[in-house]
């Protein structure tokens, strides 16, 4: 997907604040930080959505990814991982990423 913003992110084509990598991801500072730790993580593979997403090594190092980038930013004892599936769940970048979020405190439900 070669207009895809996080496929070009990843790639390194367009500039970030990576603040985590490794050969199947990357994590950057959210430009529009809802939380002090606002950060994306993001494959470097292009899957759309979370319900595209079919390959169960890349949705555990996703996960796996997410929690090293809240304990590297020293938010190891609360944190929250948040993943918009679809326009209607508020999707706005159809390439698959969670946004994790800490630094103050969240209610339940969100939104």
């Amino acid at each position: 997907m070669p207009d895809c913003i996080f496929c070009r992110i990843a790639a390194k084509e367009v500039p970030s604040s990576l603040v985590y990598e490794d050969d199947a991801m990357v994590a950057f500072n959210d430009l529009n930080p809802t939380a002090p730790l606002h950060v994306l993580v993001v494959p470097r593979r292009h899957v759309a959505r979370l319900a595209d997403l079919e390959d169960e090594a890349l949705a555990g190092r996703i996960t796996l990814a997410a929690a090293k980038v809240a304990r590297a930013q020293g938010h190891a004892d609360a944190f929250r991982v948040v993943v918009n599936n679809g326009a209607g769940a508020g999707q706005s970048v159809f390439h698959l990423h969670f946004h994790v979020l800490g630094g103050r405190p969240f209610t339940w439900p969100p939104g």
